[in-house]
């Protein structure tokens, strides 16, 4: 994989060492062999924090698994892992053996790897600079053991730095990119950017999904549009990227999160879990092709 992206990389010091080289190859290697059993990856990206990224993430990987996919969630945010605490998994130990790290396992049957499994206690921030950040995900990437899965589901990293692109780059085959916007039009110049460095890389399966489009009156089921009309539609198509729905704001939502679950597994009758599986229907009748 070139290591485009750094601007410096490791070129200005000289070639790498035999060993380095060979430590490269090796992880490499060990990436491949762990994708191997892993039929389907979809990397869900945005272009700026705020926008329910996580939540989105986590909310696909319970309904693609609702569906009767066999799915796993990479939780790829160093900063802000929060996937396992969405997942009720949080604080759960990662079994390392032999430097393969096995996942951990949700009630429903969800493999959930995360830094923050690997950070020991949760308020540690981290301070890495950009080449330990990507060295640090590449290894992430490639000494977790999925076993085999329909479904891996990669939350990024927001934005378009270093970091999802180092995802994006030591992924092998992804199959599709799931973009997260909000109606507000300052994220859909983020998403511009991201769709940018998504073509870039030859991924040509993307998809918009527009997060907090409208909200639903719990008293009367009234929908208001609370941050400006949606136009997440007419915006993909503009884009030229398929637009795979819309989902509302909700007090769900943030009740959810309070225990430590998804809506699609505590609110399985409500209208946001309905618009996951359509979302999920529209993924892999698009993108996931037998």
């Amino acid at each position: 994989m070139a290591e485009h992206g750094h601007g410096h990389g490791h070129h200005g010091h000289g070639q790498m060492t035999p060993e380095q080289q060979k430590a490269r190859i090796a992880q490499e290697m060990r990436l491949v062999q762990h994708m191997g059993d892993v039929k389907y990856k979809i990397a869900v990206m945005s272009g700026k924090g705020g926008v329910g990224k996580s939540t989105v993430a986590a909310n696909l990987a319970e309904a693609f698994q609702k569906k009767g996919f066999v799915t796993g969630i990479l939780d790829a945010d160093i900063h802000g892992p929060n996937i396992p605490k969405m997942l009720g998994v949080e604080g759960k130990e990662v079994i390392i053996n032999n430097g393969e790290m096995t996942p951990v396992l949700t009630n429903n049957g969800l493999k959930v790897m995360s830094m923050a499994f690997l950070i020991e206690a949760n308020d540690t921030p981290i301070i890495w600079r950009g080449p330990q950040k990507s060295g640090a995900i590449k290894q992430f990437m490639s000494d977790t053991a999925w076993g085999s899965l329909d479904v891996l589901i990669i939350d990024n990293p927001p934005g378009t730095g270093d970091e999802p692109l180092t995802v994006l780059q030591t992924l092998p085959d992804v199959d599709a990119v799931v973009m997260v916007t909000t109606p507000n039009s300052l994220s859909q110049e983020d998403v511009l950017k991201c769709v940018g460095m998504v073509n870039m890389l030859n991924i040509d399966n993307i998809g918009l999904v527009e997060n907090m489009a409208y909200y639903v009156c719990p008293h009367c089921g009234e929908k208001e549009a609370i941050f400006g009309e949606s136009n997440g539609e007419q915006f993909a198509n503009e884009m030229g990227i398929l637009y795979l729905g819309d989902l509302p704001l909700t007090q769900e939502v943030p009740a959810s999160a309070n225990e430590d679950s998804t809506i699609v597994n505590s609110y399985a009758q409500s209208e946001v879990t309905k618009k996951f599986l359509e979302i999920v229907d529209n993924i892999s009748d698009q993108f996931l092709e037998e």
